[in-house]
């Protein structure tokens, strides 16, 4: 049960709280004060997506918070997001401008994901024009299997993920048993792509190695004059070369050793360079002597390079990706090698997959038949009770031809409003209020089977829509009726709902230092009597009007 809702600069509201009870709690207003709000509000608890505009012009951030008591037989799971010893269940959303939102759950951050977990376990929401969904054959379906039960809904998990592996199998078969010209391209291709990455058989270390070798060959003329510099050096044949010179000195310094220390040390100094100029000097002669840079052995190299890099960009740019595919080749080469056998295998996979399928499908229709059978009659006693006598309500549960992602059935709901007509289907026959009031009639069912328990409110966003008159006072009872053991929040123009609501509630708008200002407030003694006035369309004081109202009070 929802027992304090509030919101905080959202859109035109800029601050509102309401305490709601058990029973019948009813919202009403002007056209355009800001009843949707109301719904915007429940629906961001819900987990729906957040959009850039909700916050209200001006301010930092909007806030919409729900205090729930805890909903009796509460999964394990879900009662996982909740902290040890919680007494209630607050949901709450931040919003900021840009669209941005945060998802709280007791005060501590959650996914939206979860509060749309917990919010379905607390919070049944019915839009205003859910019931234009009514003429749609998944809505039709969707509502039959409801009905059925949570096995149900997994049994179409099942199905869809059946139909997924026909397709897949069919599609595969399909690639075998084309035209023969087209097998033969894909052998061909296959067999083309695989003998080239053997042939080639690319590996990391020879391209590393490789382009090694590039960058050398082409600065060789670079390396040559730097060794050749380097290893004439020590060569006396054009003359006295410096390593001469050093050996000179040397000599000169070991006459006078043992004199000065750090004279010596020099000397020292002067010995050991010579010994590095003479190693640096032979090594460099000896590189030079098997340095290879020819042309030839460039381009040799440029070209081995240049089929390996373009075999990598026609693969998926890797090394990986090349292997990867020669391996996806063979194997597929392997498979289609043998036409006949690959096609045999197809046609098993396929015709499994799709036993497989029809097998679920065949559950789905038990539970669709039967359901059809208990909620059609159940459906078309509401609607008695709901000013439409006479009216017959069926549902058909076709097979087709095939099984598809939904099962093997098509189903259809069918209405005759009508004494003497027989029934048909409900986009062609059901005006915008008996629409109204056989989603209500299916709601209701659906409710007192399990949905809307007492721990779980149910909201009725203007379901009531396109109704008036005797119907609209049917349609009050009716919500009074399943609000008796369970919490029903209504949004409303009805004065027949609002007249027998156990809370009312007054959404208006009006002008605030300049600015439009949406204001929600509790009705209590005469304001419900003049609230009542206005949705009767009378002026203040109107005293028909107030009979009338205190009438609908009374007989509520």
């Amino acid at each position: 049960m929802l027992t304090d809702l509030k919101i905080e600069n959202l859109l035109l509201i800029e601050a509102a709280e309401m305490r709601l009870g058990p029973g019948l709690n009813v919202l009403t207003g002007e056209t355009g004060a800001g009843k949707t709000l109301l719904a915007t509000a429940l629906g961001l608890l819900l987990g729906e997506r957040s959009r850039s505009g909700l916050v209200r012009p001006g301010a930092k951030e909007a806030w919409v918070e729900g205090a729930f008591s805890l909903p009796p037989g509460l999964s394990e799971e879900l009662a996982d997001l909740l902290p040890e010893g919680s007494e209630e269940l607050v949901l709450a959303r931040r919003l900021w401008p840009d669209g941005r939102s945060r998802a709280l759950i007791n005060g501590r951050t959650a996914t939206v994901g979860d509060l749309r977990e917990l919010g379905s376990a607390v919070l049944s929401f019915h839009g205003q024009h859910e019931h234009r969904k009514l003429g749609l054959a998944t809505f039709q379906m969707d509502v039959l299997d409801g009905a059925v039960g949570a096995e149900q809904i997994g049994l179409r998990d099942q199905a869809a993920e059946a139909h997924q592996r026909v397709r897949e199998a069919s599609a595969h078969l399909e690639s075998l048993s084309g035209d023969g010209g087209g097998y033969q391209r894909e052998v061909d291709l296959l067999r083309y792509e695989v003998e080239e990455i053997e042939r080639l058989a690319p590996s990391a270390a020879e391209m590393d190695s490789l382009r090694a070798e590039r960058e050398r060959l082409r600065r060789i003329d670079g390396l040559r004059d730097a060794l050749t510099a380097l290893s004439g050096l020590n060569n006396s044949d054009a003359g006295d070369s410096p390593l001469d010179s050093l050996g000179a000195a040397g000599r000169l310094f070991e006459t006078v050793a043992g004199v000065d220390g750090a004279v010596d040390a020099l000397g020292s100094r002067l010995s050991e360079l010579g010994i590095e100029l003479d190693d640096a000097s032979r090594e460099a002669r000896s590189l030079l002597d098997g340095l290879d840079g020819s042309p030839e052995r460039l381009g040799e190299v440029e070209e081995r390079l240049d089929e390996l890099e373009r075999l990598l960009l026609k693969h998926g740019g890797s090394l990986d990706a090349v292997l990867a595919h020669a391996e996806v080749s063979a194997g597929r080469l392997e498979e289609i090698s043998d036409l006949d056998q690959a096609v045999s295998r197809a046609k098993k996979a396929s015709d499994e997959a799709l036993a497989a399928a029809t097998a679920v499908a065949v559950q789905l229709r038990a539970g669709r038949v039967k359901a059809a059978k208990q909620l059609a009659p159940a459906v078309q006693e509401v609607l008695g009770d709901l000013a439409l006598e006479g009216a017959r309500f069926r549902i058909s549960v076709d097979p087709r031809p095939e099984p598809g992602p939904t099962g093997g059935d098509t189903v259809e709901f069918l209405v005759s409003a009508n004494a003497g007509i027989d029934p048909a289907p409900i986009s062609e026959s059901a005006s915008g209020g008996e629409m109204s009031r056989i989603l209500l009639a299916l709601l209701s069912v659906a409710i007192e089977g399990g949905e809307g328990s007492p721990g779980k409110l149910v909201v009725f966003d203007e379901i009531d829509a396109g109704i008036g008159g005797r119907t609209a006072k049917a349609v009050g009872e009716r919500l009074k009726a399943l609000a008796s053991q369970r919490q029903v929040l209504c949004i409303t123009h009805l004065p027949q709902v609002a007249a027998g609501a156990d809370r009312n509630f007054r959404i208006s708008k009006g002008v605030s230092e300049g600015e439009s200002v949406t204001t929600v407030e509790a009705l209590v003694g005469d304001q419900v009597l003049e609230e009542m006035v206005r949705m009767l369309g009378a002026p203040d004081g109107d005293e028909a009007a107030l009979a009338h109202a205190r009438e609908l009070l009374s007989g509520a």
